[in-house]
């Protein structure tokens, strides 16, 4: 009773109307906290999925997308201005800060759940790094996390000193080659390796690309043959041929550089000089017999797999050379002529500045060395070895790479 008497007491001291006011804003305070206590809830899943609906799109898809942006970076290098790669790096920019800051805010409106945050924080950070690269980094290195390691479906296989570096170097700019940068040797001396170990060598390839290797000793080794095609039947094979006998002092250049001791050319390249006695078995002669070494390779491969490149129309016309081989490993001819400059300092063709490098890519010191004057007499006399050998190549091949030529022009210029 006197809790009752009390109440209406209080009742009637106070207005009805302040009352009633004081209960509505108590019940709208309670719903306005209890919706945003549901907003919160709901906002990070629904911004989780839009943050992740890209990982949805199919394995295919994403090929199809990363072949494009290399397409597109490849035919930029020749053809986009200034003022679009200043802009393209500025879109770059501006789209890796708006990721940061999305990152920032679901990182706020994470769950109380430390794990939960943590596993969502980090999945961000990675789908920030596969995502936001720029268009001249995935030039070079773009597969590297994607597709499969395969096994070779061309070789560069000859010859040493020959151009098959500066060959290699080009196609590596073709968006559809993934090749090899040092050189396995697996044919001639590592095979018994095996071939699991031999295809972990190889970089990651996407659906449409050609992994591709170079090694010059497989086309003077008498058991690669057979093993190349061991592995691969269809396999395609690129030789690189050259004047033999310019090859040969270009072999010599190279050795004499690692060792200064070796005796000269003219000592090497004769078992008698008074007789006029050729040392064959010498590995600086003995490369240059091109007809001898690819009638090891016709025993296994027809010419149809096989594509001759000249090493003296690979320096005076990259291009042109480089077309021919793109067709004959069915590529799109992407690498042209906007893609090489001539450096005069080292006498042969370099590769332009990429966007995303301070220096042009030019071959290393150990390319471009300046040959040791050799006697003429012990030139002429290698041009006659060689001839009927080289006469023999051209007909094997169905080609002339006119080394007499050359020939005819030095005996011209010794008389004068």
């Amino acid at each position: 009773m006197a809790f009752w008497s009390s109440t209406s007491v209080f009742t009637s001291k106070v207005p009805r109307k302040i009352l009633f006011m004081f209960t509505l804003s108590l019940s709208v305070t309670y719903l306005f906290y209890s919706l945003m206590s549901c907003y919160n809830s709901l906002q990070f899943p629904l911004q989780e999925n839009y943050a992740y609906q890209g990982r949805l799109v199919t394995e295919e898809t994403t090929f199809v997308t990363l072949r494009e942006k290399l397409y597109s970076a490849s035919q930029g290098l020749s053809e986009s201005t200034e003022a679009e790669r200043t802009t393209g790096v500025s879109s770059v920019k501006d789209h890796a800060e708006a990721e940061q800051r999305t990152a920032e805010w679901i990182r706020s409106q994470a769950s109380p759940t430390k794990s939960a945050a943590a596993y969502h924080t980090t999945a961000l950070e990675r789908e920030h790094q596969e995502f936001s690269t720029t268009d001249s980094e995935l030039r070079v290195n773009c597969t590297m996390d994607y597709g499969e390691k395969k096994l070779p479906q061309a070789i560069i296989i000859g010859v040493k000193k020959g151009g098959t570096r500066a060959l290699l170097e080009a196609l590596r700019v073709h968006p559809d080659v993934r090749a090899v940068g040092n050189e396995p040797h697996f044919f001639d001396r590592n095979y018994e390796k095996g071939l699991d170990w031999y295809r972990d060598l190889m970089p990651s390839t996407l659906e449409g690309q050609i992994t591709m290797e170079k090694t010059p000793s497989y086309f003077v080794t008498n058991h690669a043959p057979k093993r190349i095609h061991s592995m691969a039947r269809d396999i395609k094979l690129i030789i690189v041929v050259r004047n033999p006998v310019t090859r040969a002092i270009s072999d010599y250049t190279q050795t004499l550089s690692k060792k200064p001791e070796i005796n000269t050319f003219e000592v090497l390249a004769f078992k008698n000089r008074t007789l006029g006695l050729i040392d064959a078995s010498w590995s600086a002669l003995r490369i240059g017999i091109y007809a001898l070494h690819l009638e090891s390779w016709m025993q296994y491969f027809p010419l149809s797999q096989m594509h001759f490149v000249s090493g003296e129309r690979l320096i005076v016309d990259p291009a042109g050379e480089m077309s021919k081989v793109q067709d004959f490993l069915g590529l799109k001819r992407i690498v042209t002529d906007k893609h090489f400059y001539f450096n005069k300092t080292k006498g042969f063709p370099c590769l332009k500045k990429p966007e995303d490098s301070s220096t042009p890519r030019c071959l290393g010191k150990s390319k471009g060395r300046t040959h040791p004057k050799i006697d003429p007499d012990v030139i002429r006399r290698l041009h006659k070895f060689y001839k009927p050998f080289n006469m023999m190549f051209y007909q094997m091949t169905g080609q002339n790479f006119e080394w007499e030529l050359e020939e005819d022009s030095e005996s011209r210029s010794s008389q004068d």
